[in-house]
């Protein structure tokens, strides 16, 4: 069967190293890496150069007391000394904690102290984010304040002693979900999780030997970190990493100046491309992929007209990985069906539960989107880092099912339809309402660069929809063009469901990560309601 191979993964060996599995048995002249810097220049890596600078910076770790268990975070750019210190931190059975250099110091303080980190690894820029009260700080500047160790000299110890192997159920790293429905929580990662990561990379991601693969996304979240460092290095496939903040513009030319065949990144990014103006070179992609948030079906048929291929939509989360997709690979189904997650990876067995019991539904039914645990081989979550109460918010009470908190549909082929997440559905006279299909449709608007839609109380109705509405850079904001939004959704989805306010913002409030936080815009809906 397609994805038989992952289920006798070397992850799943008793011996499991992460090191030896993500670089040293690869070819040691072999480029890992093509790390484009800020200034435009480019370095190739190759793994046996990862392997030698990482050999030496575990010797430095293990001088400051770091073993097996400890957790080391990092707060740096992208480069090659993020590598070369994840895979430290891995060689000595240490567990990894990525910390995203948007974050501000509260966010970053919370994080280092839930997960008990014991190192630091940062870049001189974001060193004022740091207290200092228990835990060590590397710098990577030239210059480093005096209680800090200077990561130049930890890369000075010669090499000491072999990687430690934690096996399949020890743990690699903890990532902190992102926060938009509560506390953020730490996400234990085992070992044995990197089988899941390279199916993905493999069957989802189509990744070929003879690609150029590119991954946009930033490896403080999970998506970046599994499939822009952690999948290439497992798989011994070049990538494509850029430092820096994301740019359009630059997005452009990197594509097709690299010739980029294989490339993915956040619906962000592909709305930012498509609301651009300027023009771009001659494009290579055979493969465009898009995950962490619902991809709308108006942004697919842009990508068809302008990178020439449709982008293939994918689901997941920082719990899982990728377990739904329009996979790329040969082997498994090619068709995109405009506004689904596509279909389950192998390896994983999703489903649709009705709402107040743990039943599956048929086809064209919305409920709770679900991951059956006996049926999905690949499933490696096992609960939060010390919150059993959260643990046992995300499974059945029999732990047969994984609830993802999202709502979906599923149609007779298999293909799942996104509605939500379970607090941004509106319930409007009776009526279920995903933000998603509304937003779709306001976003064909030639007009519209993003949307998003929330729920407003209403004293007849329960809840009416809200809508607000980022324009393009020419368009100019008016009652006219409100009333016409509202009258494409009265068109396009129904009379029922059009927006009653449609609010023209400069931009929409999300997580570091990309996602749109509907919260927040429900709570200036209330806000506005209160205040009259």
């Amino acid at each position: 069967m397609v994805g038989d191979e992952f289920r006798a993964h070397p992850s799943g060996l008793p011996g499991a190293c992460v090191a030896e599995l993500l670089c040293d048995r690869h070819d040691a002249d072999s480029v890992a890496f093509k790390v484009i810097t800020r200034d435009g220049s480019t370095v190739d890596v190759t793994f046996g150069r990862l392997r030698e600078r990482s050999e030496r910076l575990a010797a430095g770790l293990a001088s400051l007391g770091v073993g097996p268990g400890d957790r080391v975070a990092t707060l740096m750019s992208k480069g090659v000394d993020l590598v070369t210190t994840q895979l430290a931190v891995w060689r000595l059975g240490a567990v990894y904690l990525p910390l995203f250099t948007a974050f501000g110091a509260g966010a970053i303080g919370d994080r280092l102290r839930q997960a008990n980190a014991k190192v630091v690894v940062c870049d001189e820029p974001e060193r004022h984010k740091l207290e200092q009260p228990s835990w060590t700080v590397v710098n990577t500047g030239e210059v480093v304040r005096d209680r800090d160790v200077r990561f130049a000299d930890l890369l000075g110890f010669p090499a000491a002693t072999a990687p430690v192997a934690v096996g399949p159920d020890g743990t690699m790293m903890v990532l902190y979900t992102s926060g938009t429905t509560g506390t953020p929580k730490g996400v234990p990662v085992p070992v044995r999780a990197l089988a899941s990561f390279e199916c993905y990379f493999r069957y989802g991601l189509g990744v070929s030997d003879d690609d150029v693969y590119w991954n946009a996304a930033d490896p403080g979240w999970a998506y970046g970190l599994y499939y822009s460092i952690i999948a290439p290095l497992l798989a011994g496939t070049c990538s494509i990493l850029v430092s820096g903040k994301f740019a359009v513009e630059d997005t452009w030319r990197m594509l097709s100046e690299y010739g980029v065949t294989n490339f993915a990144a956040a619906p962000t990014v592909f709305r930012a491309l498509r609301a651009s103006t300027g023009a771009h070179g001659a494009l290579a992609l055979r493969r465009v992929s898009s995950a962490g948030e619902p991809l709308n079906p108006d942004v697919v048929e842009w990508s068809r007209r302008e990178l020439g291929v449709a982008i293939h939509d994918h689901y997941g989360q920082t719990e899982l990985g990728m377990v739904l997709g329009n996979h790329h690979h040969p082997a498994v189904p090619g068709e995109i069906k405009p506004g689904s997650m596509g279909q389950s990876l192998p390896g994983w067995t999703a489903e649709v539960l009705a709402n107040d019991r743990d039943v599956v539904l048929g086809a064209g039914r919305l409920g709770r989107l679900a991951i059956d645990v006996a049926a999905s081989p690949l499933m490696w979550f096992d609960g939060y880092l010390d919150r059993p109460e959260a643990t046992a918010e995300r499974f059945s009470a029999d732990r047969r099912w994984y609830l993802t908190g999202d709502l979906a549909q599923r149609d007779e082929e298999g293909f799942f339809f996104f509605s939500s997440r379970d607090d941004d559905l509106i319930i409007m006279a009776g009526y279920r309402i995903g933000p998603f299909d509304i937003e779709s449709v306001l976003i064909s608007h030639p007009l519209v660069a993003e949307a998003a839609c929330v729920a407003a109380a209403d004293d007849l109705r329960g809840e009416v929809i809200e809508a607000f509405v980022v324009l393009r850079a020419a368009a100019e904001p008016s009652g006219d063009l409100a009333e016409d939004l509202q009258e494409l959704v009265r068109n396009r989805y129904g009379a029922h469901a059009y927006p009653r306010r449609v609010h023209f913002v400069a931009d929409l409030p999300k997580t570091p990560s990309g996602k749109v936080q509907r919260a927040e815009l429900r709570n200036r809906t209330a806000a506005r309601r209160t205040s009259g």
